[in-house]
């Protein structure tokens, strides 16, 4: 009896949909892809790392190259990272050029053209750093402002520097100024003004919530410690104070999984699967699902989902495992509630019913 309860709770957790799904390659040349955000239901905006930006049709899959006058140097995890389209607009997440090979986590914003995009900074990471670590890059609008993540640069505990960008969810208006009811006009006044929190690591996933509103976000842990939870006014997720569960990759012990005090995570794993980007899904294709967690992997090369109310973690499914490599982001076409993702062997895959 034992051994048939240790078998069950084992199923239910590495419960694979794979038998049930339909997986559809859409087109297997890109190099390096990194996002892709929807213009309308038949076309998507897609970014290279290592700097093309490009549209690509989903029916005719033909894929087209804009020009843009970004400066990026793409070492290490840097390059052109997030896209975001939004009502004609297009925001880009990078790593910028600020020269003696130092580079921040910025944000650009310029006009859909399919030719070619003029871009402007509305947000630069301060102060660039000499690394190629931790970049973070996400970007998430919610009513008129724009959330993004800047990773900590593997500079540790610069995440705790509130005068310092890297290691914080950052929050702007999305013409780049700053909103007044950010934490340091409110309880916060020693912290950098487009700061909304702090104590993350490498946070490359993140998304808005159309249930309950609120801003969702996985982070890489070190050799372990990966989380799933949200984004919390003027609050703080501990790095490098805390370890999240995880260790050095010497072997060396970090802090503590959680301390009281700091912002617990909904979700950890220990060992990683190295988390990258996620959804909150909504849509028709799979609507049993409709609330839950979307979470993709790079090293595991899974999707899963996460059932939680109210901040709790109530529990987690593996949706596939290896079909398609090291997953690299997701989204939902809305009119269909079909998932797309980018894996980082170059390939966009459709997953349907």
């Amino acid at each position: 009896m034992k051994k048939l309860i240790i078998f069950l709770i084992l199923f239910n957790f590495t419960n694979l949909y794979s038998s049930d799904l339909k997986f559809e390659k859409i087109f297997d040349d890109f190099n390096k892809p990194w996002s892709l955000s929807f213009i309308d239901k038949e076309n998507v905006i897609i970014t290279e790392k290592t700097g093309r930006l490009l549209t690509l049709n989903l029916n005719d899959r033909k894929a087209h190259e804009i020009k843009h006058n970004l400066s990026i140097i793409s070492l290490g995890q840097g390059g052109l990272l997030d896209v975001l389209y939004e009502k004609r607009q297009v925001y880009i997440s990078y790593s910028e050029n600020r020269g003696n090979w130092e580079t921040s986590t910025s944000v650009a914003k310029g006009s859909f053209n399919k030719k070619n995009i003029e871009f402007k900074n509305i947000f630069r990471a301060e102060p660039p750093i000499d690394s190629g670590y931790h970049f973070g890059s996400r970007l998430v609008i919610k009513e008129n402002h724009l959330f993004i993540t800047a990773g900590e640069r593997g500079q540790g505990m610069i995440a705790q520097d509130f005068t310092k960008h890297p290691g914080s969810i950052i929050r702007i208006k999305v013409d780049g100024s700053i909103p007044k009811d950010n934490p340091k006009f409110k309880s916060k006044k020693e912290w950098l003004p487009e700061i909304f929190q702090i104590g993350v690591r490498n946070p490359q996933g993140m998304a808005l919530s159309p249930f309950d509103n609120k801003i969702y976000l996985t982070n890489h842990g070190a050799k372990g410690g990966d989380w799933f939870g949200s984004a919390n006014f003027a609050e703080n997720y501990g790095w490098k104070i805390l370890g999240w569960g995880g260790t050095n990759y010497s072997g060396t012990k970090i802090g503590p999984k959680w301390r009281s005090g700091f912002t617990k995570a909904i979700k950890y794993w220990v060992p990683s699967i190295a988390v990258s980007a996620m959804t909150i899904y909504k849509g028709t294709t799979f609507k049993e699902w409709n609330g839950n967690a979307l979470i993709a992997s790079l090293k595991d090369q899974s999707l899963r989902k996460i059932k939680f109310i109210d901040n709790k973690f109530l529990n987690e499914e593996i949706i596939f495992k290896g079909n398609i490599g090291r997953i690299r982001d997701i989204k939902i076409q809305k009119e269909t509630g079909d998932l797309y993702m980018l894996s980082d062997n170059g390939s966009l895959w459709r997953m349907y019913k």
